[in-house]
């Protein structure tokens, strides 16, 4: 019983959520983005009321990569929890960097990027952060080959 009574209590917080109350949000599915990979949706305008953040748990399935892409008008932070990923960026996605699991990683607005796994066995985990309560209503989708 009390079990019921604590997943109604979430699902009313994120149905009505308060400005001053706590939200906990856990997230049982994922949420296929433009980018096409799978997120865990955390905080969210959606989820929590949240107005100006966002955070989110991402997947990069082993030997895959996003389609390649911009965030308009927000920041994104993320830590990287498992794996190893190549992530490509700047104008035509000619730079290329490498991190791995433990890595916080900054990526600036309007910057084109775009992550591959490294592994062929193993997914690739991320904790990201935006700026933007709503960040796939500014997800851009990014052609590298129109660059100049």
């Amino acid at each position: 019983m009390e079990e019921n009574s604590i997943v109604d209590r979430i699902a009313s917080q994120m149905a009505n959520p308060q400005p001053n109350e706590i939200v906990t949000v856990r997230p049982e599915t994922d949420t296929m983005t433009r980018q096409r990979l799978p997120y865990f949706v955390g905080i969210s305008a959606t989820t929590a009321g949240s107005q100006g953040i966002s955070m989110n748990l991402v997947v990069i399935p082993p030997a895959s990569s996003a389609e390649p892409h911009f965030h308009r008008d927000y920041e994104t932070a993320i830590y990287l929890i498992e794996g190893r990923v190549e992530t490509r960026y700047g104008e035509g996605l000619k730079q290329s960097v490498i991190h791995e699991a433990g890595d916080f990683i900054f990526i600036p607005p309007g910057v084109p990027h775009q992550p591959f796994n490294l592994s062929a066995t193993i997914p690739a985990r991320a904790l990201v952060a935006r700026n933007d309560p709503n960040e796939q209503e500014n997800v851009v989708l990014y052609d590298p080959t129109a660059a100049s």
